[in-house]
């Protein structure tokens, strides 16, 4: 099979065509059960002695080729799609912690994990330590004996300081500690497993979707991580598990499946099967049609967002532009390190005069659409600090590297000229007094 992700988006998943009607098509599986062929083939795939279907909560065939496809995409050996984004997040901590455990996060976050890591989680006995990922070894310093996991994003809107993967991966594996990546922001361009990075997170929603039509999220086993080598580090994966007869999933699994993917299948059998949260196989066919054209799209992302920065970084009514490239010494460099084919759509400005200014800039813009999601075809812009970090503190807010006056922008893929006419006519009007407040 090719490593070229165009080709890979198109043909990816070992699907070629419905075998029933021969249809090129991925058809959409609705269906919630599945017939046994006799009552020894049901009691083997409930005791996971094969692998086959069982209900939709669990597993779908449609779902089926979008896992292998994004699995293929990353270059995992298998993925468990979940309903959302912050589903796959959840779900990621719950295959490593319990109750009494720790994990270590970067501060460079998303407003919505924020809340989930420091609030929601803390009430079911899981301790988030975050960490400034400026200096690795921060991460580190932040370890003790029920620490399981450390979790990052790619390129966390809003800072948009590319994370520095494999020097915390390195870490992470020296005290068996895997490394889990939400890399939702830079699909195609960042591949997070070559740099050592063990489980990656996408909301589907964004990028690799597109067209902001579903929801939907997943988690993507690298196979490159031993859950075995110590087993007080990661008892989920050897103590027995006594919902499934006492298997022990780190080694129970290379057993049954020939491959390294213990997390994979314990996040499916386990936390699908207990708490649902599935992706639903209508999402799954939408999303497998924004992933057919997602490396097409994220070229014109990226191609149009540097345009955008040239732009901004000249404006007269812009105090700052925030890009990946644009900050200075390590952090500026990880971009070039871990970056491949453009720097991502996501940029982020502060208009000159603060909130009040922000909020006209935003209120002017026309063919922008004032949303609170990333990643779609066209273009979209948002205030944070109002919207989606609204709920932090102001330490959480700056921590964050969300001020005041920053405004987040995903640049779509229209073209470049008529994305800039429109920045260019709504920083014009960000500028001029508000007339009815003098009157």
């Amino acid at each position: 099979m090719s490593k070229n992700p165009e080709t890979i988006a198109l043909h990816g998943g070992e699907y070629r065509s419905d075998p029933s009607t021969t249809a090129v098509a991925v058809p959409i599986y609705r269906t919630t059960s599945y017939q046994f062929n006799n009552t020894d083939h049901a009691a083997n795939l409930f005791g996971l002695k094969e692998f086959g279907n069982i209900y939709t909560r669990i597993m779908n065939p449609t779902n089926d080729v979008l896992e292998k496809r994004v699995a293929a995409l990353e270059g995992g050996l298998a993925c468990v799609t979940v309903g959302s984004g912050q589903a796959a997040s959840t779900f990621a901590i719950l295959n490593c912690c319990q109750s009494g455990d720790n994990f270590v996060s970067s501060t460079d976050l998303y407003g919505g994990t924020v809340n989930l890591f420091t609030h929601t989680l803390k009430k079911l006995g899981i301790e988030v330590r975050y960490a400034d990922p400026s200096d690795p070894k921060n991460f580190e310093k932040a370890i003790d004996d029920r620490t399981r996991c450390f979790y990052a994003e790619t390129l966390p809107n809003p800072y948009l300081r590319v994370f520095p993967m494999k020097e915390v991966s390195d870490i992470g594996r020296k005290h068996n500690i895997p490394l889990i990546m939400d890399n939702t922001a830079a699909p195609v361009i960042c591949k997070p497993l070559e740099h050592g990075v063990a489980i990656v997170v996408h909301s589907l929603t964004k990028f690799i979707g597109g067209h902001g039509t579903v929801i939907g999220g997943c988690l993507v086993d690298g196979g490159n991580f031993d859950w075995t080598a110590d087993p007080k580090r990661q008892p989920m994966f050897n103590e027995p598990d006594m919902s499934y007869g006492g298997a022990k999933w780190g080694e129970v699994v290379p057993q049954l499946t020939g491959a390294n993917v213990a997390f994979a299948v314990r996040a499916r059998v386990c936390l699908l099967r207990d708490l649902g949260a599935p992706l639903a196989p209508d999402n799954a066919w939408g999303i497998i049609q924004g992933l057919e054209t997602a490396p097409l799209r994220m070229k014109q992302h990226c191609s149009n967002a540097q345009k955008v920065v040239d732009f901004l970084t000249k404006h007269k009514s812009v105090d700052r532009v925030i890009y990946p490239t644009l900050h200075k010494g390590a952090v500026g460099e990880r971009a070039k390190k871990y970056f491949k084919g453009g720097n991502g759509a996501l940029v982020g400005i502060e208009v000159k005069g603060g909130v009040e200014a922000g909020k006209k800039f935003i209120e002017a813009l026309k063919m922008f659409y004032h949303v609170a999601n990333i990643g779609d075809a066209r273009s979209l812009a948002i205030h944070p600090a109002t919207t989606t970090h609204s709920q932090l503190t102001e330490e959480e807010l700056l921590a964050a590297g969300v001020t005041p006056g920053y405004v987040r922008l995903s640049i779509g893929i229209e073209h470049p000229d008529d994305i800039i006419a429109d920045l260019d006519q709504a920083l014009g009007a960000s500028g001029k007094p508000n007339l009815k407040a003098v009157s």
